[in-house]
């Protein structure tokens, strides 16, 4: 059965550089019916960060908010300046996709310097009290999740594993702690290199590990591009790896189908877009809403690929 076939759960249906984009539109939403105005910073270019931002877009527009955008590139100082340049258009409120946790605390007093609250996508900073919210993606437990799926599919046996990270900070940490933490001891983690998101690099790095490891039984791979990219290079050299991973892209529900992939962990980036800009606007008018909520997350494998969330707009 063909992917296009699956019947699929939606989640949630509502929803560079420093040179901001203007998108959507302005309208009547907030308090005293004055017009709402996000900024949304957004941290990469993969297609989890792709999604999240048409989510943030579709769902401000559908409210009748108006929304700039920016994106940083995976980088620390970008980050910070696109907070400037939101700051300086006098938005209510930033919705930020960090790039790295540890630059959240200068972003966070910039904004607040200013007047302006923040609101988090994927992560939370240990002081809530700072930041108008966040919609949290539980990164340890989706690592988990995949390690209980090794653990079980190994059956007690000793097993070798690799691990192909992101880049280093905030996601990818995350990620990758949750899932070394959670493997059983009969699993050895051989190896652990970053494939910084970027398939190309991934696939070096796969056939890098594959020999030097040719024993190698299973991969944690920090999405499902270089997932797929780490699969053609096990592949080349002949190896029997499974490879466990994260998003629930089509490409990679597909590649579950095709059982070039063993288990993903699904956690959609429209329903955290969805749920960011509908959950700002909520707080800035003093709605009971959750300050800090999270995505829902779920193990698919090829026995519950019909239950896996839509993952992009």
């Amino acid at each position: 059965m063909s992917l296009s076939t699956h019947p699929r759960r939606v989640l949630a249906t509502t929803v560079v550089g420093a040179a901001l984009a203007l998108s959507g539109c302005s309208g009547q939403s907030g308090q005293g019916g004055d017009a709402v105005t996000l900024g949304f910073v957004n941290g990469g270019d993969t297609e989890f960060h792709t999604c999240l931002q048409k989510a943030v877009e579709d769902t401000a527009k559908n409210g009748d908010a108006k929304i700039y955008t920016a994106n940083s590139h995976q980088n620390p100082g970008t980050e910070l300046s696109n907070i400037e340049d939101m700051i300086s258009r006098n938005v209510d409120a930033l919705i930020v996709q960090t790039v790295n946790v540890d630059a959240l605390k200068g972003d966070i007093a910039k904004a607040r310097s200013a007047n302006i609250p923040i609101f988090l996508t994927s992560v939370v900073t240990d002081d809530p009290s700072q930041i108008l919210g966040a919609v949290v993606v539980d990164l340890t437990a989706v690592g988990a999740l995949d390690a209980g799926w090794v653990e079980k599919d190994a059956a007690g046996k000793s097993v070798e594993v690799g691990v192909i990270a992101g880049a280093p900070g905030a996601a990818s940490d995350m990620l990758v702690a949750g899932f070394t933490d959670a493997l059983p001891a009969t699993a050895k983690v051989v190896a652990n290199q970053p494939g910084m998101f970027n398939a190309a690099k991934a696939k070096d790095v796969a056939e890098n590990m594959i020999q030097a490891h040719p024993h190698l039984g299973y991969a944690f791979v920090a999405n499902e591009e270089m997932a797929l990219a780490a699969r053609t290079a096990f592949t080349a050299a002949g190896a029997d790896v499974k490879i466990v991973t994260v998003n629930g892209t089509d490409r990679g529900l597909d590649g579950i189908e095709k059982g070039e992939l063993s288990a993903t962990v699904a956690n959609s980036a429209m329903s955290t877009g969805s749920l960011a800009v509908n959950n700002a606007i909520g707080l800035l008018d003093k709605k009971k809403i959750s300050k800090i909520d999270k995505t829902p997350i779920l193990l698919v494998t090829k026995d519950n690929l019909d239950k896996a969330p839509q993952y992009c707009p």
